[in-house]
């Protein structure tokens, strides 16, 4: 885990409130758009499968999921759930995030759903930190901001 001092390029919690203010009830509500997102993205999918897919949904749903949350946070480091309440991520250095830290934020995400009580800490942690960090923010040192105007 990272000390306080590796976070010296993102905003202050507590100077630069602002950055953080909502911004857990908005990955929330991000959450819920991303969701609608992939179930559109899934039943697409499964069209062109002749709902063959739909034998392996659990898997093809966990697969789209990944690719749409990889694609979009690699290339705006947001998902359009997370653009659409203005809020994206930053890494320690606050820059946006590229392609692997996309993948690695993912990843984390991807294990966090599966196994139902590190998604409970995450979201703990979300409400409990200072910048509003889930686990894999936390691993990789990474955080959601309000998007600089």
């Amino acid at each position: 885990m990272f000390t306080d001092g590796s976070y010296s390029q993102l905003p202050d919690p507590v100077r630069q409130s602002a950055f953080y203010d909502s911004v857990t009830l908005k990955r929330g509500l991000a959450w819920i758009v991303d969701s609608i997102i992939v179930a559109i993205l899934v039943f697409i999918a499964l069209a062109f499968t002749a709902f063959l897919g739909a034998f392996f949904f659990f898997a093809f749903w966990m697969v789209i999921s990944f690719a749409y949350r990889v694609v979009t946070i690699a290339n705006g480091s947001a998902t359009w759930g997370m653009r659409l309440m203005a809020i994206e991520f930053r890494d320690w250095r606050g820059e946006k995030l590229d392609f692997g830290q996309a993948f690695m934020h993912t990843l984390g995400y991807t294990v966090a759903v599966s196994v139902a009580p590190l998604q409970i800490v995450s979201i703990v942690c979300m409400f409990a930190t200072e910048r509003g960090q889930g686990l894999s923010d936390l691993l990789l040192g990474t955080t959601a901001l309000n998007k600089r105007a």
